[in-house]
């Protein structure tokens, strides 16, 4: 394409699209696939104790008994048994809700997408935890929201900066539609909400009138058997809540859902057909006869044991090998560990060198929609073998010392001149 055709179609696009940014961790996938690549990046799920040839042989008695349900178009909120399944899984959370107030969507991303899509105009500001997803940072950006971040610390976002934040944005004549939050062993932090916070901030939301979004995929992936209480378990009218059977299941089939208030759920059910017509109904048939069929809650145990001892490999190799100064979350759940380098360090600038030394992170800066998080990281354990992780680490720790040298040997404001731009990181990340 020549560059006045490029030009003449940059013209075409839609305003919207100038937010767009390519996800930093898709931009990873391509290296960190490499067999001699340790990742510690990519949220990927250990599927290999999946019962693949029983669900194998169901499957295709499903397709010879039901496929002509199977393949066809279904409803843009879901097929029925699957949603009266959801309510159930929700249920171990604390939650009672009725399937007519759940639309199952393609994978929890698109539910953050829909339900973004019904409650923001350009310039709108959603508050959000400082880290928060990736994914979601980049989907309130394609729709021209102004993310404002809120501290968090180890007992995840903290009531009073939240009180703060709303009082600030008010005062600038900002309008805030929405709180975003992941309780339960936070992406990228690892953290989980304390008990004691979760009314407290649903609180101050219906007192502020902004809707909670409640983010949940790893809520059953704890590792002592605690499931915690959703925050939608005791605010029915005000909390928007997102599940997934991506972590809990299969990624790969893309299903999630959203429980919303009713009002809301009519929007998000017109909002899922004009994207999508309705959820592929074989997927949902799928996940419906695995849950039926299949020890699932079993399965979930599998993984929480097979994630304590990734975990576990981590943190004791984070500790032996991570030069002083270096400090991390101790997750009690789910897939991630927030790990914060000493100061002058550029995780963004470093990546390149990590590759070379045959590992891969994600930036912290990804997790900001304000260029913080230049000292942090993100490191997965779910998906490489407690070997892989501490050869991983030790890799890792291996071109952070190296970085080390350079800064004593040039001094931090060299190693910064090479390494690029510093943004100054929050301490309560």
């Amino acid at each position: 394409m020549t560059g006045n055709s490029l030009d003449h179609h940059l013209q075409r696009y839609a305003q919207r699209t100038s937010s767009m940014k390519a996800s930093a961790i898709r931009a990873l996938f391509s290296v960190a696939n490499r067999p001699e690549v340790v990742s510690l990046a990519g949220g990927m799920p250990f599927l290999q104790s999946l019962p693949l040839e029983a669900l194998a042989a169901d499957t295709a008695a499903m397709i010879a008994e039901q496929g002509l349900v199977a393949f066809q178009y279904g409803s843009g909120q879901g097929i029925l048994e699957l949603r009266e399944q959801i309510c159930e899984v929700m249920a171990l959370e604390g939650i009672r809700a009725h399937p007519d107030d759940v639309v199952v969507t393609v994978g929890s991303q698109m539910a953050l997408d829909l339900t973004t899509r019904i409650f923001i105009d350009p310039g709108d500001v959603i508050l959000a935890e400082a880290p928060s997803y990736v994914g979601a940072l980049t989907t309130f950006a394609s729709y021209q929201a102004d993310v404002v971040h809120v501290a968090s610390d180890e007992n995840g976002l903290v009531p009073s900066a939240l009180v703060v934040a709303i009082e600030a944005c008010r005062a600038a004549k900002r309008r805030i539609k929405m709180l975003y939050v992941i309780p339960n062993y936070h992406n990228p932090a690892g953290t989980t909400l304390s008990a004691e916070r979760r009314p407290i901030i649903a609180q101050i939301c219906r007192d502020a009138d902004i809707t909670l979004l409640e983010d949940n995929p790893y809520g059953l992936l704890g590792f002592d058997d605690t499931v915690h209480r959703a925050i939608r378990a005791d605010d029915a009218d005000n909390v928007v809540y997102l599940g997934s059977f991506s972590k809990t299941f299969a990624p790969g089939l893309r299903v999630g859902w959203v429980l919303a208030p009713h009002a809301v759920r009519e929007k998000l059910v017109m909002a899922n057909e004009s994207a999508t017509l309705n959820p592929p109904v074989f997927n949902q048939m799928l996940i419906s006869m695995y849950l039926a069929k299949y020890d699932w809650q079993s399965q979930i145990k599998a993984y929480q044991v097979t994630y304590a001892e990734r975990r576990d490999a981590m943190l004791g190799a984070l500790e032996t090998m991570m030069p002083a100064g270096t400090t991390w979350t101790v997750p009690t759940g789910g897939f991630y560990v927030w790990v914060t380098l000493p100061e002058g360090f550029d995780t963004a600038a470093m990546l390149p060198r990590a590759v070379s030394a045959r590992v891969a992170y994600v930036p912290g800066t990804a997790f900001y929609a304000d260029g913080f998080g230049s000292r942090q990281m993100r490191l997965s354990y779910c998906f490489p073998t407690a070997d892989r992780i501490v050869e991983g680490v030790r890799r890792l720790a291996g071109v952070v010392n190296g970085e080390l040298e350079v800064m004593k040997t040039f001094g931090s404001h060299a190693y910064r001149a090479v390494s690029g731009p510093q943004s100054p990181s929050p301490d309560t990340a």
